[in-house]
């Protein structure tokens, strides 16, 4: 789904300017260990994990469900809470000027089932990705969360 009629409506009264935005991202690993990236667009050389804003009402387990379905065709549950990031190094301009301040919640998933591809149109490519070769991202996610840990530990920015 692109933007919700809640942000349209939103950016309907404040235009592009700077808005806190509460999301959720997953990070998918297939049987080799490589992650799945999304890339939004092939104008462009960056790169996502799949991810989205969270919904009014919605949890963000719901929300990042419901996303990775939306842009990978994949149903997955959430299996641990990887890490909280925000601020300032979490701010990031859409190309039609629209400015966000994520607050992201970044879980790790299994895949429960579904078809790899894009139902909704936002996903130009969904590939899987070893760590050590990941693409340029649009987000600075802390580079250990990418890493397979059986720790308990989330990782808080």
């Amino acid at each position: 789904m692109a933007m919700s009629d809640y942000y349209k409506q939103l950016r309907q009264k404040i235009g592009t300017q700077l808005i806190f935005n509460p999301s959720a991202a997953a990070i998918i690993r297939n049987e080799n260990g490589e992650i799945l990236f999304q890339h939004p667009s092939l104008d462009s050389d960056i790169w996502s994990l799949p991810a989205g804003a969270i919904e009014l009402g919605e949890t963000p387990a719901d929300a990042i469900k419901r996303e990775v379905y939306e842009e990978t065709g994949l149903y997955v549950t959430p299996n641990k809470l990887v890490g909280v990031f925000g601020g300032e190094d979490f701010r990031f301009t859409y190309p039609d000027g629209n400015q966000v301040e994520y607050l992201i919640f970044v879980f790790e998933c299994i895949v429960e089932g579904g078809e790899l591809e894009a139902v909704d149109g936002e996903s130009a490519e969904l590939k899987y990705f070893p760590v050590s070769s990941m693409p340029p991202l649009a987000i600075p996610y802390p580079e250990e969360i990418f890493f397979p840990s059986s720790s308990e530990r989330t990782y808080f920015q």
